[in-house]
């Protein structure tokens, strides 16, 4: 299996994503979009990853390269290819399936937990409730005619799944050196609020990093075999 990961920002790469793959034997490549490199064609990969970023789905004007980013998503499930869309690209995912991204009424940012809605699909086997990261502030509606899977206090729409895409608000892929190198260059955004760490209580969770891992490593195992099956 191809795996092709859409990275927006240098700060936010595959992460445990790349290191499952590597441990697998499936290929990754990426792209830079915000260095303007160019997307694949739908020939270069079997899995699509649409990383994170501090941009917001909106705004085209000031980052034209969405627009053809949110095309490739579309053409890729349109053509069987199984996509993951990691926080912006969760809500990149959102708003190709139809569905309004706009800002969520508290910021979400820090070591908190997410409970599966019991809607079954790629998150069954994951605890009733598990602590993963989160980087936030923009949410947006669950798409009509997917299945609901994981949700949160500050935040309903945390995942969402159709037979060929998974959409995960939350970070179950960051590393230790992605979640410092987060705090530096994203710094101005950390502030007051009930769903928001100091940089260091984040710091204090990092041993989060591994348990995370856990958890993710038998669902990126589901997605191959759903990827396998969609292609």
């Amino acid at each position: 299996m191809r795996i092709h990961s859409l990275q927006h920002v240098a700060f936010e790469s595959p992460g445990l994503i790349g290191e499952w793959a590597a441990e697998r034997g499936y290929p990754i490549a990426g792209t830079r979009l915000d260095l303007g490199e160019p997307l694949p064609s739908l020939d270069d990969f079997d899995l699509l990853l649409v990383m994170g970023g501090p941009m917001s789905v909106n705004d085209e004007a000031e980052h034209p390269w969405l627009r053809p980013e949110k095309q490739l998503i579309a053409t890729a499930m349109a053509a069987g290819k199984f996509v993951i869309g990691v926080c912006l690209g969760s809500q990149m995912l959102a708003e190709v399936l139809g569905a309004h991204v706009y800002r969520n009424r508290e910021k979400e940012i820090g070591w908190f937990p997410v409970q599966p809605t019991g809607s079954g699909g790629l998150l069954s086997g994951l605890p009733a409730e598990f602590t993963v990261f989160h980087w936030h502030g923009e949410t947006y509606d669950i798409p009509a005619g997917v299945l609901h899977t994981a949700e949160t206090p500050a935040c309903r729409s945390q995942a969402f799944e159709t037979e060929r895409c998974l959409g995960l608000q939350f970070h179950m892929e960051m590393t230790a050196p992605i979640i410092e190198e987060l705090l530096v260059h994203c710094a101005s955004d950390l502030g007051p609020g009930p769903y928001q760490q100091t940089a260091d209580q984040i710091r204090a969770g990092l041993w989060r990093v591994e348990p995370a891992r856990a958890l993710l490593y038998p669902l990126l195992d589901r997605v191959a075999r759903r990827a396998f099956v969609v292609a």
